[in-house]
């Protein structure tokens, strides 16, 4: 039975370390998908197994602890960053930046409480330990391994910090929710009538949805002039995807010349139709484009997967479909959402696209986009390792501040999350395909997540209940709790009382400037719509970035 001891008490076992890992992760997310008043943790159960499994004596050598918490926190927020940098820079335009200013008072906010308690309390909470507790009341697991990095920075040699995130943690989902119970009530919200503004909403701003139309040409100004001289004398973006001209059905390109009479199908931005309406002519009703009498070649719609590595980039206007193939395209399908095909619009590995033409035409555009799925099944491990390198070098760079002592680092967690957000923005433009799908992007941060969570248990665990039993363990836990609270409900009557945002929506952007998801999937069960989605996601990347960076700033700043 040597073997068996070895295997469980083997601090420098390979075998143990994994056998170590398995257990805590795989009994982390069981438990964590119990339901405590219908809140679950999820995966962060993961750290108070470590923690059990650490108080028993259970660990590893910590060398391999560290190595282990240190790769799987670098894949976690890269992976976060490659998500969320496609809509990282476009989240500002206009709702989005209020709603992201809202977010980062909720920051600032959170940092301010926690600093006045630290000081309000002359010393009794270590201010490393003050960070750990902020980043367990606004549940952001990122924070914590960017504090954690900065304190190793510093050789810091006092208690471990995931003490009073773990400590935290708990009442900061649950009191996140109660936030938005509390501002509820506080505010009076009607929910019918938020759900009825939310429809009305939706109904009346258009965005830039792709739109249908058929018209009659009726300006006598576009008599004899080519398609390419109307979208230019119009100023407006639209593709015509089919003409009907003395009783024939073509696929226009820019140099067909319009005649009084032709009748045009049209896609351009919804917004927009009622000005080209009012230039070329009225909109005709009763046209049947896919009647065979008037094809000489039948029309075909088809969608089309962007797979060739050599378009990621390109714009449509450089691609030339309508005069070197024949064929329109009418709009592109991006992570869900249809956008209209704009000259302008870059096109990404992943996009389908919609094209319009002749069969023989259209699969010549397929053999020239891929549209072949199995090469996204396989993720781009290139990219992936070489964003890793570049934020390391990136995050190990000095950054001298004047009146502090030692330059600052952005460190394993800041420096990858930049270039990552920088790759999944503008990686096209040096050639780097970023697409991964999405279950392999979760694969990869749900692994590095958990790698991380079991490495900070395991090692927090030798002297953490003697912290909560003996020490100041509820004293983190009330800290906690003020920290989560007092910033929401500040916030969230500003928002309601001065900006009028929705209520639906309000509870999006609590939920993503915590990024808890536990907060968001009870919005959603609560709204019954898209609203808390669309809060969420607008200032989810801004409010992780900062959550990230301040923690390890606060560190490095102050301690």
């Amino acid at each position: 039975m040597n073997w068996f001891q070895d295997l469980l008490t083997n601090p420098n076992s390979i075998a143990h370390i994994v056998a170590l890992y398995s257990f805590v992760i795989a009994a982390g997310v069981l438990l964590g998908k119990i339901k405590f008043f219908g809140i679950s943790l999820g995966v962060t159960f993961v750290l108070f197994v470590g923690i059990l499994v650490g108080h028993f004596g259970f660990t590893g050598n910590p060398a391999i602890l560290s190595f282990l918490q240190d790769f799987g926190l670098i894949l976690f927020v890269f992976c976060i960053g490659l998500q969320v940098g496609p809509s990282f820079f476009s989240s500002f335009k206009k709702g989005g930046i209020t709603m992201n200013l809202l977010a980062v008072g909720i920051v600032a906010l959170n940092i301010t409480v926690a600093l006045v308690m630290y000081y309000a309390l002359q010393g009794r909470v270590e201010l490393p330990m003050m960070v750990g507790i902020l980043c367990g009341a606004v549940t952001n697991t990122p924070g914590l391994g960017a504090a954690n990095e900065a304190l190793q920075q510093l050789s810091y040699q006092g208690p471990e910090i995931a003490m009073g995130y773990a400590c935290a943690y708990p009442l900061g989902v649950m009191g996140i929710i109660l936030s938005l119970i509390v501002i509820r009530f506080i505010c009076r919200v009607n929910l019918t009538q938020e759900s009825e503004e939310i429809q009305r909403g939706e109904e009346a701003n258009p965005h830039l949805k792709p739109y249908t139309i058929s018209l009659r040409v009726e300006n006598t100004a576009l008599n004899g002039k080519n398609l390419l001289q109307v979208q230019t004398f119009l100023a407006r973006d639209f593709v015509c995807t089919r003409i009907i001209q003395e009783g024939h059905m073509n696929t226009p390109n820019a140099n067909t010349v319009l005649h009084i009479g032709d009748l045009m199908f049209i896609v351009c931005a919804e917004d927009d139709s009622e000005a080209i309406m009012a230039f070329i002519g009225p909109k005709v009703e009763d046209v049947n484009w896919n009647d065979p009498s008037y094809q000489e070649k039948p029309m075909v719609s088809r969608r089309i997967l962007i797979t060739q590595p050599n378009i990621n980039g390109k714009t449509l206007g450089e691609l030339h479909f309508s005069s070197m193939y024949g064929v329109n395209v009418t709009r592109v399908n991006r992570s869900g959402m249809d956008l209209f095909a704009a000259r302008q619009l870059t096109l990404q590995v992943g996009d389908r696209v919609m094209v319009v033409g002749p069969q023989d035409a259209i699969e010549r555009v397929a053999n020239l986009l891929g549209n072949q799925l199995k090469r996204l099944d396989h993720p781009n491990i290139v990219t992936i390792f070489i964003g890793i390198l570049c934020g390391i070098l990136f995050g190990s760079l000095p950054i001298a501040i004047p009146g502090m002592p030692t330059p600052v680092k952005l460190g394993l967690a800041g420096g990858p999350l930049i270039i990552s957000i920088l790759i999944g923005r503008f990686g096209h433009k040096v050639k780097l395909v970023t697409y991964t799908t999405m279950s392999a992007n979760l694969m990869l941060r749900e692994v590095g997540l958990v790698l991380f969570l079991a490495s900070v248990g395991i090692k927090a665990g030798e002297n953490f209940v003697q912290t909560v039993v003996e020490g100041d363990g509820l004293l983190y836990v009330g800290i906690g709790f003020l920290i989560t609270f007092i910033p929401l409900i500040i916030i969230g009557m500003i928002a309601r009382w001065h900006h009028k945002i929705n209520y639906y929506t309000l509870m999006g952007l609590i939920a993503g400037s915590n990024t808890d998801p536990p907060a968001l999937a009870y919005a959603n069960q609560v709204s019954g719509n898209d609203a808390p989605a669309v809060g969420y996601s607008t200032v989810y990347p801004l409010t992780m970035f900062l959550r990230i960076l301040t923690a390890q700033l606060l560190i490095l700043l102050l301690a």
